[in-house]
């Protein structure tokens, strides 16, 4: 199968033939190879770049032939300038790229994303990750889907690209740095994997195996997890029964859930952490990254975000699913009859909506809420309160508003302006984006 039949293949196999599209566009082979083919077979696609502003000229010189070959093919292109306050990482490039392509999914209203990794950045990742000592699930390697994330070309290896645009007369701009070995990626792919091929010249497709494997390994050791996961939530002294093995894959699936950097030495630490305070009351509280806390006591442990959330705000002006964050909220229209009706802490709720004008945020000074059932408006600092939620999780709320007026609290409860009076309009939830509802704790370990 050429390149051409194989994304069509893939594009067939996950419903996305008459969706819209976005796809991320850097300019080079792989991008352009993977945006030239999906002009080609009539998609619906939005091409989008975002310029790190990291190489001067370059990256200026990047854009504009995303640009113009975009405007060249009737392409529709949106471009944006990284922030000169991200560090220069690879990581913190990945991270700026994947906001970049969340928030485009918003704004273009677009099903999927599309990137161009290949074959051969698969085996890259992998030989880095075994390299640093990855656990089972990293030997997994990179996935053909993750949440509205798709890869087409995962399969096909750099060769067959490059020569696909050698066919197709498409010349892509040479990006400098992916030659500068002092990146840990670019010294893997231009002196480690040369070596490797003369042990085994296969080696991407031997490596390919390897991650299907770890995939189907993983899946079977998640299933008997997540019961075990389930039985725990963030009980200490249930934790501390558990073995070894078991404790730290819980904490493992932690950190992979929410795309947070670790190793062996970090996991270790927070089991640890977690038995030495499991004989106090008031307990302790200890930072694991930049951005993360972890508390643990005699009773439970519980990881606490101290990231700001004042200017996340999204608008909700008509039924349908807005990325919010870690989350994906859905406002649809309900025609049904409902047998239960949720309770508060459930991420779901039945309402009628007569004007849908919404703003989803979290809390700001001036917030106020009419709770269900009672009369009149109070702060929501009060609602909070008397909410029981603790203080490190109250600027993590999710909240659906007018104006400064909380019509829905995620996991907390309603407004009384959009109960059900007569029968239900709408049923509004907030879903995690693996695909499980989540209570009002700020993430649990399962």
């Amino acid at each position: 199968m050429n390149v051409t039949e194989t994304v069509k293949s893939f594009l067939k196999s996950y419903n996305l033939e008459n969706q819209r599209i976005i796809v991320g566009f850097s300019g080079g082979y792989d991008s352009l190879c993977l945006l030239h083919i999906l002009n080609k077979l009539g998609s619906d696609i939005v091409a989008v770049h975002l310029n790190h502003n990291w190489r001067g000229e370059e990256s200026l010189r990047d854009e504009n032939f995303c640009r113009d070959f975009c405007k060249d093919n009737g392409i529709k292109f949106y471009t944006e300038k990284l922030s000169p306050d991200v560090p220069h990482t690879e990581t913190a490039a990945r991270e700026a790229r994947y906001a970049f392509f969340r928030k485009c999914v918003e704004k273009f209203c677009a099903k999927a994303v599309l990137t161009a990794h290949n074959l051969d950045d698969l085996a890259e990742t992998m030989i880095y990750r075994i390299l640093k000592g990855t656990g089972i699930v990293g030997l997994k390697g990179i996935s053909e889907k993750r949440e509205y994330f798709y890869r087409p070309l995962l399969n096909i290896p750099r060769s067959k690209i490059e020569h696909y645009c050698a066919e197709n007369r498409l010349i892509a701009v040479n990006d400098s740095s992916n030659e500068d070995v002092k990146y840990k990626r670019n010294f893997i792919r231009h002196k480690l994997l040369p070596l490797i091929a003369e042990i085994n010249e296969n080696y991407p497709q031997a490596l390919k195996s390897l991650s299907e494997i770890a995939d189907e390994t993983c899946e079977i050791v998640n299933e008997c997890m997540t019961a075990i996961a389930e039985k725990t939530g963030n009980s200490t002294p249930k934790f501390l029964k558990l073995g070894k093995a078991e404790q730290n894959y819980l904490i493992h699936k932690y950190f992979q859930k929410n795309s947070l950097e670790y190793d062996r030495k970090k996991i270790t630490s927070v089991v640890d952490f977690i038995k030495q305070n499991s004989e106090s009351k008031s307990g302790r509280k200890a930072s694991v990254t930049n951005n993360l806390w972890i508390f643990a006591n005699k009773e439970k442990f519980e990881f606490i975000s101290s990231r700001k959330h004042d200017n996340e705000e999204i608008k909700v002006i008509s039924e349908g699913e807005y990325a919010f964050g870690d989350y994906i909220f859905i406002l649809e229209k309900f025609t049904g009859s409902i047998d239960k009706y949720p309770k508060d802490i459930e991420m779901k709720a039945y309402a009628e909506i007569k004007d849908i004008n919404f703003t989803l945020r979290h809390r700001r000074n001036g917030d106020i809420i009419s709770p269900l059932g009672l009369k009149g408006s109070q702060t929501l600092a009060k609602y909070l309160n008397e909410k029981k939620v603790p203080n490190h999780e109250k600027n993590s709320v999710i909240l659906l508003c007018k104006g400064n007026e909380v019509m829905w609290a995620a996991g907390l409860g309603l407004n009384e302006n959009i109960k059900v009076v007569s029968k239900p309009t709408h049923l509004i939830q907030l879903i995690k984006k693996d695909g499980y509802y989540e209570s009002r704790r700020l993430k649990s370990i399962v």
